[in-house]
């Protein structure tokens, strides 16, 4: 049944971890307000920082990140002096307000740092900001990047997350996105994180790329759980060559249509369940100890830029071009052009270009939306009691969702849930709440 669902479903929809969702931020919130929100932190705020890095020294044809590929070290030179003076500027307007509880630096790649530049760019964050004890530090790591002295570094900056790009292990399958690296470059790289006290590993894999099979997919599982991985995120590829030109590297011939999509997330999903792993919203796995399973199982996890998250501060502050920052008050983003971010910050200004401020409207859709990625339900009371007017207008819309008769909300009680068969196509239910997505030229990847 899910099979001929996945087949009729054609809506290419948002992947949610923002509402509203980011091609619907506009000029009227700039850096005025940024600054505002900034300065309205208070004492006990707790947030977090995401740090950008927008570098690789090889560009993987399948990504939508924003980078770019640099065979010399200049141009990250440059960067890094410009982002130490956003962290001055941005540390400076918040006047020593809020406590960081957890800082992830992404990108890009954060690991074609040089080693000392990462210490510096660590120890920059620790002096600029007041940090709680036991701050949770994670990285995105590139294997192929990786050497003894870049290990030792992360741990230096007191790393307690490694997030590993694996993606597939197939050597044609990795030939077809420009990412050719070994099973023993990521045990690697694993057993180094490891061996330096870092008390979570979590890999990155893909289905749905460019001449992947069941039984390819099947097997990088299998591989990628010998590692005994403390998370799995289990993520479709986003075909995007309309707003990533280097997709266009990629056929879209060789890619699974949306029923073999399917099929190919539910046979890891299984290989993976099966070894002892709890699900965590539509993509995510951890081991049942793991902080993000703790969460599932509390009602507390929540979904931010970086996917499915045990993190419940109210503000992320972005660091870097293209980063984006959530304040009580909406979301705001710097400029994505680096070089231009770099003429904005490093006379001790912002670059925040666009953004979006909240409605109550907003916040009750993006909590719908938040709760069904993450629980695929919610509280009708608990709508009510949280947003009033707002959320009684929800409450007409929640009892008319349906995209067919296997797709739909139902009530159990006083909530409204996503029945089991439908929750591979979690996504398209929550589109059905977005009240911007029809409003804009935005196009988006495949809902399944």
């Amino acid at each position: 049944m899910q099979s001929k669902v996945a087949a009729r479903i054609v809506e290419n929809v948002p992947r949610y971890t923002s509402y509203p969702t980011a091609p619907h931020f506009h000029v009227g919130v700039d850096a005025a307000d940024y600054r505002g929100w900034l300065e309205a932190l208070s004492e006990d705020d707790e947030i977090s920082l995401y740090v950008h890095i927008p570098f690789c020294d090889r560009l993987c044809w399948f990504c939508a990140c924003h980078t770019k590929q640099t065979r010399h070290y200049e141009p990250v030179t440059r960067y890094l002096g410009s982002l130490h003076a956003e962290i001055a500027t941005v540390s400076g307007l918040a006047g020593g307000k809020g406590r960081v509880r957890a800082v992830h630096l992404g990108g890009g790649s954060p690991t074609m740092l040089r080693p000392d530049d990462m210490v510096a760019l660590g120890t920059a964050l620790r002096h600029s900001f007041s940090f709680l004890p036991g701050t949770r530090i994670s990285v995105e790591i590139e294997p192929n990047d990786m050497d003894e002295a870049r290990l030792d570094a992360l741990a230096e900056i007191g790393m307690t997350r490694a997030s590993l790009g694996v993606q597939d292990l197939d050597q044609k399958v990795q030939r077809a996105i420009n990412r050719e690296q070994t099973f023993l470059q990521t045990k690697t790289v694993v057993d180094g994180v490891r061996s330096r006290g870092v008390e979570s590993v979590n890999l990155d894999l893909l289905y749905g790329l460019p001449h992947q099979t069941r039984e390819i997919v099947l097997s990088t599982v299998r591989q990628a759980l010998t590692l005994e991985p403390d998370r799995i995120a289990l993520f479709g590829y986003a075909h995007v060559p309309w707003f990533k030109k280097h997709q266009t590297m990629i056929d879209q011939a060789w890619l699974p249509g949306p029923e073999e999509r399917l099929a190919q997330s539910q046979l890891a999903a299984r290989a993976i369940l099966d070894q002892g792993y709890e699900p965590i919203g539509l993509d995510h796995f951890a081991k049942p100890d793991d902080a993000l399973a703790l969460a599932a199982r509390a009602g507390t996890l929540r979904r931010n830029f970086q996917g499915y998250t045990e993190d419940r501060c109210e503000t992320l502050i972005g660091l870097g071009p293209s980063s984006i920052s959530q304040f009580r008050q909406g979301y705001v983003q710097n400029m994505p052009s680096t070089a231009e971010y770099g003429r904005m910050v490093d006379d001790g200004g912002l670059a925040s270009v666009r953004g979006i401020a909240f409605s109550n409207d907003d916040r009750a859709r993006g909590w719908v939306i938040e709760r069904l990625m993450c629980d695929f339900g919610f509280s009708a009371v608990d709508l009510v009691e949280r947003f009033g007017k707002a959320g009684q207008k929800l409450l007409l819309r929640s009892s008319t969702v349906a995209l067919d008769k296997s797709v739909r909300l139902e009530l159990d009680g006083d909530r409204f849930v996503v029945p089991l068969e439908s929750r591979p196509f979690v996504r398209c239910v929550a589109a059905k709440f977005d009240k911007y997505l029809k409003t804009g030229k935005a196009r988006h990847s495949v809902g399944v």
